[in-house]
């Protein structure tokens, strides 16, 4: 299918291609490990073993370019699997990273306690300042890290500005697209080396399947990435697959309700008694709205708010709400909400990432907004 499609048409038809048996407009789940050939070394389509591809995951991951603007989409088994991959990928023992002072606590630990006994090191920084993502790098810095909006604290980045900066050392752009959704924010064409996902959460929409991508825009690193993906093996299985492929199919309408509720949630909070800071981009207070006006389409389903009363006051109003389930991850049709510092972002504890004892994070849903309202202020009391 032409990119020249619109990314609603793009998120329907890229990858989905009719089966040439029946005709079937949906791809099936080829729930298969290996593949009958035609003599010695013939294959039918490339197709000889299912980790090293599989035509399930082949379609989510023509998609997965084709939405990200990139030549090549690869479909991991997690998010973290995605991230362990390229890091492998582009990095040596004793390699350097830039990475985010507010990133998700998984992606910390991978870099903290797992990279790092590899010989890999990083610095912090805050990759909304340019200058302080300059003034981290060093001789040995292979890579820069960008999550915008960042996970918990919605901080954004300049993707193009750092993307600058990138080229000026030489060195890979790596921006984690999951807050935003390829319909909201394209990093490639802003400069990116390489997207990440947790397809998890907005790609699938759904809450029931775990998984992860890579896109790319060079052929080189494409070529260098699979690779990786075939000899690590954690791929994506094919129903794993099947159900991001039928998640992403509905992405750009749940974004624009998702992005419809969450503001409206914010104005509630800016108006509480019992809320002292909103952390929303798509607030004019925002110190990052500016810059996510220019490189969004809008400004997404997250909002995270400290409350008045310091930690337990926090545990309290997520164990109150009702409507919002008390739970981790994000992106599904229901609406969540979580305690960073107890719950995804215990990991970061001590660190220069530890998030706010009084920080509430919400993934705002796509149920009717009133509802929403109403128990987010019966929860904060």
């Amino acid at each position: 299918m032409s990119d020249q499609h619109s990314f609603e048409t793009l998120a329907i038809h890229a990858g989905n291609t009719a089966d040439p048996l029946t005709g079937a407009v949906v791809p099936p789940i080829y729930q298969v490990s290996t593949y009958k050939q035609d003599g010695v070394g013939g294959l039918r389509g490339g197709y000889e073993y299912s980790r090293s591809a599989n035509p399930t995951r082949t379609a989510l991951e023509e998609n997965l370019a084709a939405l990200e603007g990139g030549r090549r989409g690869l479909a991991f088994a997690s998010g973290l699997a995605a991230e362990d991959c390229l890091l492998r990928t582009l990095l040596t023992p004793g390699d350097h990273v830039v990475i985010p002072n507010d990133a998700y606590g998984g992606t910390f630990r991978l870099f903290a306690k797992v990279a790092s006994r590899w010989g890999v090191e990083f610095s912090v920084a805050d990759t909304s300042d340019v200058d302080a993502v300059r003034a981290a790098l060093t001789p040995r810095t292979k890579a820069i890290w960008v999550e915008t909006p960042s996970n918990p604290l919605l901080g954004i980045t300049d993707i193009a500005a750092v993307a600058g900066v990138a080229r000026q050392a030489g060195v890979r752009l790596v921006v984690d697209n999951t807050f935003a959704s390829p319909y909201l924010q394209q990093p490639l064409g802003l400069g990116a080396d390489v997207v990440v996902h947790s397809t998890t959460k907005y790609m699938g929409g759904h809450s029931d399947v775990v998984g992860g991508a890579l896109v790319t825009g060079d052929p080189e690193l494409a070529e260098e990435l699979a690779y990786h993906q075939n000899a690590m093996g954690a791929v994506a299985g094919p129903f794993d697959a099947w159900l991001v492929l039928r998640g992403i199919k509905t992405l750009a309408v749940r974004m624009d309700r998702h992005d419809e509720n969450a503001t409206k949630v914010a104005e509630l909070l800016t108006r509480h008694a019992k809320v002292t800071q909103v952390l929303y981009p798509g607030l004019p207070e925002h110190p990052g709205h500016q810059i996510a006006a220019k490189q969004m389409r809008a400004f997404g389903g997250m909002v995270s708010f400290r409350v008045a009363g310091g930690e337990e006051a926090a545990v309290e109003v997520c164990n109150r709400a009702k409507v919002f389930t008390l739970g981790e991850s994000l992106g599904g049709v229901e609406s969540l909400i979580e305690h960073p510092g107890r719950m995804t972002h215990a990991s970061t504890a001590g660190s220069p990432l530890e998030v706010p004892a009084d920080l509430v994070r919400l993934s705002v849903g796509i149920e009717n907004a009133d509802d929403l309202l109403a128990d987010l202020t019966q929860a904060l009391g």
